[in-house]
């Protein structure tokens, strides 16, 4: 016999209270960043200093192990010390409006040049139009006008010297020119025309229309005179706004005389900029319309920069996390507005992504998400791969295939990705998608559980603290920290390892912070985390106090008393939302003579998943290896799980399934005071199984309502006792001895822990001792095989 009943002792961890004790009160705990995962921390140190093409990382592991927390915050501080990357503009493309221009700028200087650029457009408009009213410009104005007249007046002078010789008077009135006869040394009008004679009449029409021809053929360099006209003042227009402007642009060249980049902007600006200032800034009839305000902005829409990503000189390398990343969050926007009815941009809409804003540094993206949204990942993956990041708006596939664009330059990128994503997508990452592992080379694999050693249990404990200085509080006392410690290695299920879901100790301690305001303590102890598990047990408990309720009323049969023959305790697990509970459920097998086989009646209905099924499987492999050397296999049995209307998966009921059976097959009674868990294989070997505390508690439960008598128990198997982390209550009970806890590593243990009944060895003879357990179970098996046989002979 090899069953142990385990003492209170063997219940709980042992905790390490002098390093918990140690770390409440060194303040250098609270500058930990990461508890354990020793594996991750040196995959993400590599990952971040090493800088070569594809050495993006994927940090792998499951929700609410604090992945995003730590990688964040260990990033930051690695980069705390790295050179702030540069400031990147957009800037007008005077040449060709719809590809807009990058700037590269050193860092801080983007939002120094829009400053300077903005100062540059108040310079003008208080400039100009005042420069043209000084009197150098109007006398030149003066000048060019006057010549244009002094053309047309010697044009007309002639013309009308010939019309007086030849008595015709020339009248010119709003620019126009008209002719009128002279009679009596008076021009006629057509009243007194009319009086002439016919003669008369027909010589003055004849003498005026060579009088036209003559004016016309005077005034045909006119337009060419107006031209020149209209030149000569352009070019004096031009001339003043450059030498308003040349002193402004002399003292920008001068400041940034070592930024090339800038340097040649500003020269590429400078026609264009005397373009305006005569187009919007002169006193001609179409810069009237416009008032101050209307000029600022049509400068500041032309001239001023759009500043993408603009950082502070110390302010080091950028960490972005984008928890929405579409195309437009990563990649940038270009935004639309309407005029006139028509859909218009410009270089001015364009809004920076995440990638801009992380270029230089660490952009954190989780990875599902990603996926999900169209065009992003391969997108993404040309930008890292050629270290180019440019605006392709996908527009025919958004219903924009008419709407005028803009193609910006593409900016230089140089940035570190980092994916969190689970386990399962990583791998079929890797199995679909062929780039991947050239571009993501790093793993940052997050275990789930953490062992706890002294140094990671010193930052367990930092953290805490952290946490609870966060909440405003000012502590929290060492008993409620061994509580914390304990709970962690509840959620983990295992004595000596820690639970990677910190986020689970972040949860309790907000709810027992707002017990601890409740009562207005000012640091966390025992009762108020106490108080919070109470609640949250509460909270989600309807559904396991329902399920025990229907067990105290008797609508669900457990048997804690007595024997029974092919009737056993099996224990089962829920997990429902955030929580998880244990209850019993009775098992029962039947066996009579027949060629069926075991049959699983939860498969059979569909309700046994392939987990479940495999662990019945394996129960004719067992009984064949073990029983049926010498004979055929030939029995027909049901096992079922009684009262049971939902999907049933895990193998953790095998065990009990199978004393069921050899209890039906032997008419053996079982105890039905204890409840069993386990797994077997094909060789009677029992195995560990999930959520043991849960199940122990369910069936402790149930024992406590209807009273504890000190033969109610618990049979687990031997590979499970240190994962025991059970509640006071069943800890106090078995070391009151009212309650037990069984250890079991073959199915023969479990057998004779159950039966009460030696299970029998295998003797050199291959028989087993006569009235043991297993002796029955092969005389029987032989009975029926005989009996199936015989009758089909």
């Amino acid at each position: 016999m090899t069953w142990e009943r385990l003492s209170a002792a063997q219940l709980t961890p042992t905790l390490n209270r002098r390093a918990i004790n140690q770390a409440l009160k060194d303040d250098a705990a609270l500058n930990s960043t990461f508890i354990g995962q020793e594996r991750a921390r040196e995959a993400l140190t590599f990952g971040l200093n090493i800088d070569s093409t594809g050495y993006n990382l994927f940090v792998m592991g499951e929700h609410a192990t604090g992945r995003f927390t730590l990688v964040k915050e260990y990033i930051e501080r690695h980069v705390s010390k790295l050179p702030t990357p540069d400031d990147w503009c957009i800037i007008n493309n005077f040449e060709e409006e719809r590809e807009p221009l990058v700037l590269r700028l050193h860092p801080g200087g983007a939002r120094e040049f829009a400053r300077d650029m903005a100062n540059l457009v108040d310079e003008l408009l208080d400039t100009f139009p005042a420069a043209f009213d000084n009197p150098g410009y109007q006398r030149r104005k003066t000048a060019i006008a006057r010549t244009f007249e002094q053309r047309y007046n010697e044009a007309i002078n002639s013309v009308e010297r010939f019309a007086q010789a030849n008595s015709v008077a020339l009248h010119e009135d709003n620019g126009t020119v008209s002719f009128a006869p002279i009679v009596d040394n008076r021009p006629l009008d057509d009243a007194e025309f009319a009086l002439l004679s016919d003669e008369q009449r027909s010589y003055f029409y004849h003498l005026i229309e060579e009088l036209e021809n003559r004016l016309s053929e005077s005034l045909l360099s006119l337009p060419v005179w107006k031209r020149e006209n209209s030149e000569q003042l352009r070019q004096l227009n031009r001339e003043t706004a450059e030498h308003g402007i040349k002193p402004m642009l002399r003292q920008l060249e001068h400041k940034y005389a070592a930024d090339l980049a800038v340097l040649k902007h500003l020269r590429q600006l400078k026609p264009h900029l005397i373009e305006a200032i005569v187009a919007f800034l002169t006193d001609d009839a179409k810069a009237e319309k416009l008032d101050e305000r209307d000029r600022r902005e049509l400068l500041e829409e032309h001239f001023l920069p759009n500043v993408l990503c603009a950082r502070t000189i110390d302010s080091g390398a950028p960490v972005i996390y984008e928890p929405n990343p579409t195309y437009q969050n990563l990649f940038g926007l270009i935004e639309y507005t309407h005029v006139g009815g028509a859909v218009y941009t410009n270089y001015k809409m364009i809004r920076p992504g995440a990638l801009h804003k992380a270029n230089g540094g660490y952009l954190l993206l989780d990875a599902d998400q990603l996926l999900e949204q169209p065009y992003v990942w391969e997108a993404l993956k040309l930008a890292v791969k050629f270290g180019k990041l440019k605006m392709d708006l996908p527009q025919q596939e958004v219903g924009m295939a008419n709407a005028m664009t803009l193609m910006p330059q593409a900016i230089d990128l140089k940035v570190k990705v980092i994916l969190l994503g689970s386990r399962d997508l990583y791998y079929a990452l890797q199995d679909y998608d062929t780039e991947f592992n050239e571009l993501f080379r790093v793993l940052v694999d997050f275990d789930h559980e953490i062992t706890a050693t002294r140094q990671n249990l010193f930052d367990f404990v930092g953290r805490v603290r952290k946490k609870v200085l966060q909440l405003g509080l000012t502590g929290i006392t060492n008993q409620a920290m061994y509580r914390l410690v304990e709970y962690s290695l509840r959620m983990a299920e295992h004595q000596e390892k820690l639970s990677a879901h910190f986020a689970d100790v972040i949860e309790l301690l907000n709810e027992a912070h707002y017990f601890c305001q409740k009562v207005g303590a000012e640091q966390v102890d025992l009762g108020h985390l106490n108080s919070a598990l109470m609640a949250k047990k509460r909270r989600t408990g309807r559904v396991s106090t329902s399920l025990l309720n229907d067990i105290k009323e008797g609508q669900v049969l457990i048997a804690t008393e007595g024997k029974a023959i092919g009737k056993v305790n099996g224990l089962t697990v829920m997990d429902v939302g955030d929580t998880a509970f244990g209850t019993p459920a009775r098992i029962t097998a039947t066996v009579y003579a027949g060629a069926s086989g075991v049959v699983d009646i939860e498969r059979e209905v569909e309700l046994g998943q392939p987990i479940h099924s495999k662990g019945v499987l394996l129960l004719t492999g067992y009984l064949g290896n073990k029983y049926a050397q010498s004979f055929p296999l030939t029995v027909s049995a049901n096992i079922a799980l009684e009262q049971s209307y939902g999907h049933i998966d895990g193998d953790s009921a095998s065990l009990g399934e199978l004393v069921a059976l050899i209890s039906a097959i032997t008419d053996i009674p079982a105890k039905q005071s204890l409840a069993i868990t386990g797994s077997i294989n094909q060789y009677g070997e029992v195995q560990a199984v999930g959520g043991v505390n849960e199940k122990i508690e369910g069936f402790f439960d149930v024992c406590q309502h209807r009273g504890l008598n000190g033969e109610q128990g618990v049979v687990i198997p031997k590979s499970n006792e240190r994962h025991l982390v059970l509640d006071k209550a069943v800890v106090e009970a078995v070391k009151q001895g009212q309650f037990a806890i069984y250890t079991v590593e073959t199915v023969d243990d479990a057998l004779s822990l159950l039966m009460d009944k030696e299970a029998g060895v295998l003797s050199s003879r291959c028989r087993y001792p006569k009235n043991t357990v297993n002796d029955l179970a092969v005389k029987r098996l032989y009975q029926i095989a005989c009996v199936v046989n015989g009758g089909e002979e």
